[in-house]
């Protein structure tokens, strides 16, 4: 679920044990320093040769009109272009480190943190001229933005309720006993934005949510996207939080994600992370474990058999304890799903309205937070951002997207992801189907999520009721989406 902060002002209680902070910028210079010099030299020729293989090859990654079907040999070729591409990517990689400050920030103390932080990452700034910001609709972590205000003209309509990216200034903190290392590639597709040096954001990790979301995983997550043009850059870690780039644009409601001039641009993305993304140095034909399957049943290991307010366990006893109950109803919802054959695809499995953000002036989306980023099937990612679109503070299910807007999403979505402009009938049909039954995947999901967060949050959300909606949203739809079949013959 979402990332932003429900509350609006904190004050700060901060541990600066580490060093100071001039040593530390220091330190991690060296290492940049080091790891730059060891790839300057090699980076140019390796992009060269990349580029001329590539250019040799540039039809088998074009769309193809409806007439045309490939042959053996365009396959071939294509084959050939990606792994022309994987081998000189491998070789043109180059280490990133990320920055950790040794400072705990207290959900209670948000506003004076982010002063800490800004101290160590932006140490230029004058903190009188710095004004905060805090977020909302979310229900997992609490989000700050700090706008330096000698350029506040960059705050425009846009980032009135979302994200503005900036660009690093060089001076960091010294890295971590245990840093979170990655390699990063110097071949994307993607140009990078244009972004703004007055803004940062700040995100402090919810209370407990380390039971829920591998925070190592996180970072390495975030890493990878960036290096695919498909994620903001990650300037440093803290020990409860991390510090990014803003996104500049608005994120969507439940009118907007609705929109002909912005659902097929999430379509495109989506398709376009499914596509391309692989973890650095895993085989292409590697069938990793999904994510779907690995997290359910650690959160149904976590959910508690007594809740420790009497009144929480009152309301949800009945209906979801014993938590076995529920673990049989999933696994026996995952044989079926896992028979579908969906492929398996980097994921960002928590799409939900306030995790995509609209730029109108460059007529693009981005996705944010990737606590969840994983491999998985890629029907789940689809079916839940469908079920997202029914909102998450005031969650209606009627706005769950009709047959026909759904048939007309999953064809654009699959000339992205297939690379061809003629897509038939029978595969949209086929994916439909996919996505609607594992959208009840999705809702089991996060219902098992919401009542770990109901035992262990600190932030003002009925989670116990948003465990309700989604479990009766799945026992409401679950025969009407497994009785399903694709059409056939449907020209």
């Amino acid at each position: 679920m979402g990332t932003e902060t429900k509350s609006n002002s904190y004050t700060g209680q901060i541990s600066t044990s580490g060093g100071n902070p001039k040593v530390m910028k220091d330190s991690l210079s060296l290492v940049r320093q080091t790891v730059n010099q060891q790839s300057q030299s090699q980076s140019q020729s390796n992009q060269n040769q990349v580029q001329n293989q590539l250019n040799s090859n540039t039809n088998s990654n074009s769309y193809r009109n409806e007439s045309e079907t490939k042959t053996e040999h365009e396959n071939e070729n294509e084959q050939n272009t990606r792994d022309i591409r994987a081998k000189q990517e491998d070789k043109s990689r180059k280490e990133a480190i990320v920055p950790f400050v040794p400072i705990f920030v207290e959900e209670a103390d948000v506003l004076q943190g982010a002063k800490e932080l800004l101290k160590v990452i932006r140490p230029t700034w004058d903190l009188s001229h710095v004004e905060f910001k805090s977020f909302t609709d979310g229900i997992t972590n609490k989000l700050v933005g700090c706008f330096h205000k000698e350029n506040s003209k960059l705050r425009g309509d846009e980032n009135n309720g979302s994200y503005l990216p900036i660009k690093t200034q060089g001076l960091s903190p010294v890295q971590s006993e245990d840093p979170v290392i990655i390699e990063k590639d110097e071949f994307t597709d993607e140009p990078p934005v244009q972004y703004s040096d007055n803004v940062v954001l700040v995100r402090i990790y919810g209370n407990k949510t380390d039971l829920l979301i591998d925070r190592k995983a996180e970072t390495q997550n975030f890493l990878l996207l960036h290096t695919y043009g498909l994620a903001p850059s990650l300037y440093a870690t803290f020990k409860n939080g991390l510090v990014y780039e803003y996104v500049p644009g608005t994120t969507l409601n439940t009118d907007s994600v609705l929109c002909p001039e912005i659902w097929p641009l999430v379509a495109r993305r989506m398709a376009e992370m499914h596509r391309k993304v692989r973890k650095h140095g895993e085989s292409a034909t590697a069938k990793p474990l999904p994510m779907i399957w690995k997290k359910t049943q650690s959160f149904l290991d976590l959910v508690p058999e007594r809740f420790s307010d009497a009144e929480k366990h009152k309301r949800v006893k009945d209906t979801f304890l014993p938590i076995g109950r529920l673990r049989e109803e999933f696994n026996t919802l995952y044989k079926y799903l896992e028979a579908l054959d969906s492929p398996i695809v980097f994921s960002h499995n928590d799409l939900l309205l306030g995790n995509v953000v609209y730029t109108q002036s460059l007529k693009t989306v981005n996705f944010i937070d990737y606590e969840y980023a994983d491999y998985n099937f890629q029907a789940f990612d689809i079916g839940n951002h469908f079920a997202e679109m029914c909102g998450v503070d005031e969650v209606d299910y009627s706005r769950y997207p009709k047959r026909e807007f759904q048939l007309q999403w999953l064809r654009v979505y699959l000339e992205e992801y297939l690379q061809r402009s003629h897509i038939q009938n029978e595969e949209v049909e086929l994916l439909y189907v996919q996505v609607n039954q594992f959208a009840l995947a999705s809702h089991i999901f996060w219902t098992v999520w919401s009542l770990l967060q109901a035992e262990h949050s600190t932030i003002d959300f009925d989670y116990v009721e948003y465990a309700f909606l989604r479990y009766n949203e799945y026992l409401a739809r679950k025969v009407e989406f497994l009785s399903l079949t694709a059409a056939k013959n449907n020209k």
